[in-house]
């Protein structure tokens, strides 16, 4: 039987701020959505528009989240604000290269992508935004 996850939550990634851990584990659901969707043992047509849904779905939110952190940033006069937002909107453009290269049949594998977002998103977690929440967490004291 095929995992149904590919990452779990796990204390060590939380940054301290409840909302922004909370999109955090909503971002990991996400990325195990879509590993699940590339495990449906279903016609590649139909496994293709699942996997394309839920991509959109972390489109989304993503772009949600990211709006949520960068809110916060601003109004907290974060140093780091303008590499942070850099790194979301490289994420982002790169996220948008990958599907198009789906959808252009070049990424032979939907497993690789799901590997990218979860690799992306856990080191992101690790080091950006245990800065940032650190740095948010000591000037809101």
């Amino acid at each position: 039987m095929a995992k149904s996850a590919i990452v779990e939550w796990d204390d060590a990634y939380s940054i301290g701020i409840e909302l922004i851990d909370e999109q955090h584990i909503k971002l990991i659901e996400l990325t195990n959505k879509l590993y699940t969707s590339c495990a449906l043992d279903q016609e590649k047509t139909k496994s293709d528009t699942i996997f394309l849904d839920v991509i959109h779905e972390i489109i989304d939110y993503v772009t949600y989240h990211f709006t949520t952190e960068e809110r916060a940033m601003r109004k907290n006069n974060y140093p780091g604000y303008k590499i942070h937002k850099q790194e979301h909107e490289n994420f982002a453009k790169e996220v948008l290269a990958k599907v198009e290269e789906f959808n252009l049949r070049k990424i032979n594998s939907s497993l690789s992508f799901v590997h990218y977002l979860k690799d992306w998103v856990l080191n992101h977690i690790a080091v950006n935004d245990k800065k940032m929440g650190a740095y948010l967490l000591e000037i809101n004291r």
